[in-house]
């Protein structure tokens, strides 16, 4: 597995750690979003919060695995034409508001779980609390989490809608820097 960036494309792990959090992330949101369907206290909500928590959880180990891949993986392709270096600008501030992101948001449901002295699953396991309990505080925190959300929503989308206009107006390689490599294309998505 190659973990350089080329001239044209970032490393194979970056590539794959990317479409795997969207994935993951799109989870995140899918199964919070879905356990409103169901009536509290039901078990079918509850396993959709469980799995919101779980999967949040796994953002958080991939995003520190993925901050290494970048980091190893040396400089960015270049984007070829290359954009206005205000373009860049925002690129540049737009990941780093998307890692912070990743990072914060599950660290603050790791939180409001903590606060509220409830347990905190992961995948069989129970992580431990990162807080002593103060309901007053996880509220705060559950809250803020919750804006932090929908404003997730606006973010990714941004982040979407630039690759699509890199990809469709400006007619630069932008998205083709973080395709996959043909040998793990997987049942036609290509990245």
């Amino acid at each position: 597995m190659n973990l350089k960036n080329t001239t044209t494309h970032y490393n194979t792990l970056s590539i794959a750690l990317h479409w795997l959090m969207f994935i993951l992330i799109v989870a995140v949101y899918a199964s919070i979003e879905l356990r409103e369907l169901f009536d509290k206290g039901t078990a079918t909500r509850d396993a959709f919060k469980m799995w919101h928590f779980m999967l949040g959880l796994s953002v958080l180990a991939l995003v520190s695995v993925r901050l290494i891949a970048r980091i190893v993986g040396g400089s960015a392709p270049d984007i070829k034409p290359q954009p206005a270096k205000w373009q860049n600008n925002l690129a540049k501030l737009v990941h780093v508001i998307l890692y912070g992101f990743m990072f914060a948001m599950p660290i603050a449901g790791w939180l409001i779980l903590s606060m509220a002295g409830k347990p905190i699953p992961f995948f069989g396991l129970e992580l431990p609390p990162l807080a002593s309990k103060d309901l007053d505080l996880a509220k705060t925190i559950k809250e803020l989490h919750e804006t932090a959300g929908e404003v997730g929503y606006y973010l990714i989308g941004l982040h979407a809608a630039a690759a699509l206009f890199h990809h469709y107006v400006l007619s630069d390689n932008t998205v083709a820097r973080m395709r996959l490599p043909k040998k793990i294309r997987v049942y036609g998505f290509n990245g």
